[in-house]
């Protein structure tokens, strides 16, 4: 597998383009639609921590474990979120999509589905990835539902496994989607995306 390198990924409704820390001001206004920084089970950084969450992405793409992408929607230019590649481990083939949110007015809208599906058309057919993985807290259900809807199997739970940021220890639940997976992955993310709401 490719080591991930900064990139912008487009399709004619979204575009992922690299992280840097003038998004700031935009994802902390992402962020404040919704209070998201609110919600226990995220990691979305409160008012004033934009930055340093920023700074920490950064940080590890610099190390090489981490590529991550600010969200954009196409037709309007506005910043939506954010996503990225961690846990990237070129020695097997393997990468984990995560630290992923949106503003609250973006969600249950086409933008995860398509960001999904620029993140894994680049994993396997671009970088040659052999497994993509996701994480998510054991009681992030709208995460777990959104992770299976784009057809990824859940491995199991690692237990007592994180620290979420209020000092509790969640249990980890592991998604996974191989590349003979994919084909089929893919068509049903494109029928996703073609049906009309």
């Amino acid at each position: 597998m490719q080591t991930p390198t900064p990139i912008t990924l487009q399709s004619p409704r979204l575009r992922l383009e690299p992280l840097t820390a003038d998004h700031a001001g935009a994802l902390e206004a992402c962020a404040q639609d919704g209070q998201l920084w609110s919600i226990r089970v995220t990691s979305v950084p409160a008012p004033g921590d934009t930055a340093a969450y920023i700074a920490a992405a950064l940080r590890g793409q610099a190390e090489g474990h981490m590529l991550p992408f600010v969200v954009r929607d196409a037709a309007s230019g506005a910043v939506v979120g954010t996503t990225r590649f961690h846990d990237i481990v070129p020695a097997v083939d393997r990468l984990e999509i995560g630290y992923t949110w949106y503003a609250r007015s973006w969600q249950r809208t086409h933008v995860n589905t398509s960001a999904k599906l620029l993140l894994l058309a680049h994993a396997f057919d671009t970088l040659g990835a052999r497994l993509v993985g996701w994480r998510t807290d054991n009681f992030n259900f709208a995460s777990q539902r959104a992770i299976e809807r784009l057809g990824a199997r859940k491995d199991g739970v690692l237990r007592h496994h994180a620290l979420r940021r209020d000092g509790t220890v969640r249990d980890t639940v592991m998604y996974s989607l191989s590349a003979g997976e994919w084909p089929e992955v893919r068509a049903h993310l494109e029928h996703l995306l073609a049906r009309p709401r």
